[in-house]
């Protein structure tokens, strides 16, 4: 009985972490729905960071920086996106590019998608988005990940 209910219970948690998985495929606000290959998790990019491999990462939204971001601004703003393609000019096409906004849920986002779109368009090959599925502060800060200490 016992391993019945830790069978049960393990079926349980898959079927949820492959709900909660689909929740981030929902279509954000300027597209299509992102994939499970375009996104990358908090507890992976928090690993990298921690080993000091982390990859090129654009704060593309108006929340605090992640340890090592480079803070871009909404990129639903004009000169947000003249930024952002200022700061792409120095960076290696090939390179590993982390996105992120988490002021709010993806289906919400003015600035994941546009952000993501033009980073493709500019040939960047290696582009993922932080899976943010709710907001920085849940999904990032309250698991203790690193902020800036700027």
């Amino acid at each position: 009985m016992k391993y019945l209910f830790i069978t049960l219970l393990l079926c349980c948690s898959a079927f949820f972490a492959k709900a909660q998985v689909s929740s981030t495929m929902k279509t954000t606000q300027m597209g299509t729905p992102l994939k499970a290959k375009e996104l990358l998790e908090p507890g992976a990019l928090n690993y990298a960071i921690g080993q000091n491999k982390a990859p090129v990462i654009l704060n593309i939204g108006s929340v605090e920086d992640i340890k090592g971001a480079i803070h871009i601004g909404p990129i639903k703003e004009t000169a947000n996106l003249e930024k952002l393609k200022n700061t792409l000019s120095s960076i290696n096409k090939k390179a590993e590019v982390v996105i992120y906004c988490g002021c709010c849920p993806f289906g919400k986002c003015p600035n994941i998608r546009p952000a993501y779109t033009l980073l493709k368009e500019m040939g960047y090959s290696n582009v993922k988005v932080l899976n943010l599925y709710v907001n920085l502060r849940t999904n990032w800060t309250t698991a203790g990940y690193p902020l800036s200490d700027n």
